[in-house]
């Protein structure tokens, strides 16, 4: 499995959390993590977002059909050894990631809050972290 960080700032402890619980992941072939264009900072909290694409490994089936109705056929027919809703559901075990916020066919979506209190001050900022995980077939990298 390949992992392309280069349009990563490296923000996000949690962001990283989830990069070294991908790379455990056997069924995905490439991972590629981008800084959303929404990330922001002002006084008293940081936004920051990251967007993870990933693309699974495909796996070749033969499949029984007909043709012009009446031609009995068999095709190959690939397929992706895991889905989005199976990778959640196997982050969703994971203690340190836990259960996603949002999932659908296309998305896996985290919302992370955390107030950070930097020593010797008396006010702290929070901290917003919003991760979001795409199937990156067909998405060509920004």
């Amino acid at each position: 499995m390949t992992i392309d960080t280069a349009a990563w700032s490296g923000e996000g402890a949690f962001t990283q959390i989830l990069i070294d619980k991908l790379n455990g992941v056997a069924e995905l072939e490439a991972v590629r993590v981008e800084d959303a264009p929404t990330s922001r900072s002002e006084a008293d909290y940081n936004f920051v977002s990251n967007e993870i694409f990933v693309r699974f490994q495909m796996r070749e089936r033969r499949e029984a059909g007909r043709r012009f109705g009446f031609l009995p056929v068999t095709r190959a027919v690939a397929e992706k050894t895991l889905t989005l809703e199976g990778l959640a559901a196997r982050l969703a075990v994971e203690q340190d990631v836990g259960p996603p916020d949002y999932v659908d066919d296309g998305m896996v979506q985290y919302l992370r809050t955390e107030r950070i209190i930097p020593p010797y001050q008396t006010r702290g900022y929070k901290l917003v972290e919003l991760v979001r995980i795409y199937d990156a077939a067909g998405v060509p990298p920004r």
